[in-house]
């Protein structure tokens, strides 16, 4: 077996065994490429699979130093959080390397990756959540049912905690919500997620205004002129309103995500039950939202405590 043999089976469990998304398997099959590449051009020679048991600590530092720096087909170099990826990645394809094809690869051990200083969710406010979604109302550039379909779609991702991704792969045959929603989210993991009264509300006002007879297979919300409506036109409605508003910068439709469980979270639910309702495979991404909620706490300390 060739190490792009290898790589093109590690690539195929990650879409069939894992389930990881198509987007998730381009970066990987982006970075084993240039890897691979490296040290084949580092070796002068093509790669099997014995050579990739051979790889040496100071060979994947090299690599990380050439992804970090940039060259002639990544000029731009990456960040560090990018470079920590990339070294994941790494570790991810050998360790698949050594259960699979009993070939390890024990120098990787020796690499560290940078240090990257953990960053925190950014939620808005639970009066800025309600500001964007009445303020889709007052677009005199949207026809009254595309208004509609806005403040649906924005109050799906702050009522359910949906990816823009989740809530636009809703289907006709979803809608009148009943009480949840069954949610396929990343890697294919599927969870229930309760519907509140309002967000079946604006689905309804939305569904009552829609110009176009939709089959029950087709995407739920629409375009202007009847497609499915993209993300992209979900990112610039937020960031049309956040202007209007005069929100900063991370007030974007993934930022309801996170509203949606920092205020869960600051109305006393657990970690657990956020957990499960965002879908998140591990307990620690969700527990990054307690930090939020500390700082939030502190703030307010500071900013009312006569004596801060």
């Amino acid at each position: 077996m060739t190490a792009a043999e290898a790589l093109a089976a590690w690539l195929e469990h990650l879409a069939h065994e894992r389930r990881l998304s198509p987007r998730t398997l381009e970066a990987y099959g982006h970075i084993g490429r240039l890897y691979v590449a490296f040290l084949e051009r580092h070796r002068g020679e093509g790669l099997s699979l014995p050579d990739l048991g051979t790889v040496s600590a100071a060979e994947v530092r090299a690599h990380l130093a050439e992804r970090r720096v940039g060259d002639g087909s990544d000029r731009s170099g990456l960040a560090a959080r990018s470079v920590s990826q990339t070294l994941s990645a790494i570790r991810a394809f050998h360790g698949f390397l050594d259960r699979r094809c009993a070939t390890p690869a024990p120098q990787l051990a020796l690499v560290r990756g940078p240090r990257i200083k953990p960053s925190l969710p950014r939620p808005v406010s639970e009066d800025q959540a309600r500001g964007l979604l009445e303020e889709t109302q007052a677009n005199p550039d949207a026809a009254p049912w595309e208004a509609a379909r806005d403040r649906a779609v924005l109050t799906l991702l702050y009522g359910c905690g949906l990816r823009i991704s989740e809530g636009l792969s809703l289907i006709r045959a979803d809608a009148p919500l009943g009480e949840t929603l069954r949610i396929t989210g990343k890697g294919g993991k599927t969870r229930i997620a309760p519907v509140l009264p309002a967000v079946r509300a604006a689905v309804d006002d939305y569904l009552a205004l829609l110009p176009f007879a939709l089959s029950p297979d087709q995407s739920l919300f629409r375009a202007r002129r009847g497609g499915p409506l993209s993300p992209r036109h979900v990112q610039a409605t937020v960031q049309h309103l956040r202007g209007r508003l005069g929100l900063p910068a991370s007030a974007t439709p993934h930022a309801l995500r996170h509203s949606f469980a920092t205020h869960l979270l600051g109305a006393g639910a657990d970690l657990r039950s956020i957990q499960e309702l965002l879908g998140h495979a591990s307990l620690s991404t969700t527990q990054k939202y307690t930090a939020v909620d500390a700082a939030h706490l502190l703030a307010a300390y500071a900013g009312a405590h006569p004596r801060a």
